[in-house]
């Protein structure tokens, strides 16, 4: 035909010549997330190299943290990972509290707050997950309708997260020493037109419903509907390995650790809260690949579902006890030293360094300020998975490790 193609060159068994190229995917392209560049060098299709770039949304969130005073700098966290604004919350909240410890005057949250944190913190521990699984299928291909699913179920969380610390998102919810608002009697709901049905549910029984029925009969349908598929088991097992060696060498962290066979999870490494007295296991799978950390997450939500089903009686017997420990002052003095709080997020281990310094009558403002976000550790491996691979399963490796740009530009 003239295209200058010589069948004979296929006899070798070599296959098809190909040119190596290097690429850039993103750092606007919708599969990565966010804005976040991959350049990869190419023999056809098949990934040679690949190495991450960050650095593009130029978030300057420590730089802001050493500006603000110690509370003001609570709503910023809700900003890193803004699917799990809950827990960036407890993790700063803890590592002031380390300071704040240093002084005479100190006391620790209450039993109660400590009840809604552990709340708070598993159901935005489902909220992630869902979200994961979600867009990890919008990754393979399944263009929103699996992500629909998912989200359907986030929004019974978000109701929720809004009557309570009225917003959705960015939830501002934790304070030093508990938390800012105690749980609504009524989740109610407000008419802005006017044949709008207003929702008005009792709290406890919509929480009772929530966990007992309604996020286990999803997570359910989630593994019914995927787990077993040919096309999802095809794109996924085998693919991305991450061997349990190189995940710990690159200090991973989450469910992408646990997925390669390593059972680390702060909140049994290193217990915080009361999760000490609760009963759950550390979910983990053996082989490393993009289908175990879908598994495992599916997982984890169940084990959740446990954690939550044993708060709900702690809510009841806690019911009228104070929600926030010692003087409600809006810019507390710091005693002088440093602090590493860290908490299991849903995508790993959050951890927040808080240094005070300068004024010998407590600080106002941190001297130091800085975030270890698990989705800048995560993706040291991202190059080594995709050795080998084929560019289309590059987005669903990103995909699995599930990062969110707002805490790896922080």
């Amino acid at each position: 035909m003239g295209l200058g193609v010589d069948a004979s060159d296929l006899e070798d068994g070599g296959g098809i010549k190909t040119d190596k190229l290097v690429v850039n995917l993103g750092p606007h392209h919708p599969s990565t997330h966010g804005v976040f560049r991959m350049v990869i060098q190419l023999d056809g299709e098949t990934i040679e190299h690949l190495e991450p770039v960050m650095g593009y949304l130029h978030r300057n969130h420590e730089q802001i943290g050493e500006r603000n005073t110690y509370l003001h700098n609570m709503p910023f966290t809700d900003r890193l990972d803004y699917i799990a604004s809950m827990s960036n919350n407890w993790g700063y909240a803890m590592a002031v509290e380390g300071l704040l410890a240093k002084g005479a005057r100190y006391q620790p949250p209450t039993y109660r707050a400590e009840v809604i944190r552990v709340l708070m913190a598993e159901l935005t521990r489902i909220v992630n997950h869902f979200w994961a699984i979600g867009f990890l299928l919008n990754d393979l291909g399944a263009f929103f309708t699996p992500a629909l699913y998912a989200i359907a179920e986030r929004e019974k969380v978000l109701d929720f997260f809004e009557a309570t610390a009225g917003s959705r998102m960015m939830c501002n919810y934790m304070r030093f020493g508990g938390v800012s608002k105690d749980l609504p009697d009524r989740i109610r709901g407000v008419a802005n037109l006017l044949n709008d049905r207003v929702r008005d549910f009792n709290t406890m029984d919509y929480l009772t419903e929530l966990i007992n029925e309604r996020l286990p009969r999803a997570i359910d349908d989630l593994d019914n509907f995927l787990s077993d598929s040919e096309i999802i088991r095809t794109r996924t097992i085998g693919v991305g390995y991450l061997p349990p060696e190189l995940a710990i060498n690159a200090s991973a962290a989450g469910p992408l650790l646990r997925a390669s066979g390593v059972p680390y999870d702060v909140r049994r490494a290193d217990p915080y809260g009361i999760y000490p007295e609760l009963d759950f296991d550390i979910a983990v799978r053996p082989n490393g690949d993009i289908y175990d950390r879908y598994l495992l997450r599916l997982d984890e939500m169940r084990e959740s579902i446990r954690i939550l089903k044993q708060i709900l009686p702690r809510l009841e017997a806690t019911k009228g006890e104070p929600i926030l420990a010692g003087s409600k002052l809006h810019t507390p003095r710091v005693p002088l030293g440093e602090s590493y709080g860290r908490v299991e997020n849903p995508k790993g281990e959050l951890g927040y360094y808080v240094v005070s310094a300068g004024d010998p009558k407590g600080t106002q403002n941190p001297w130091r300020y800085h975030v270890r976000a698990p989705s800048f550790i995560n993706l040291t491996a991202l190059g080594e998975m995709c050795k080998g691979h084929k560019v289309a399963d590059v987005v669903a490796i990103l995909g699995s490790i599930d990062i969110v740009l707002g805490e790896t530009d922080r």
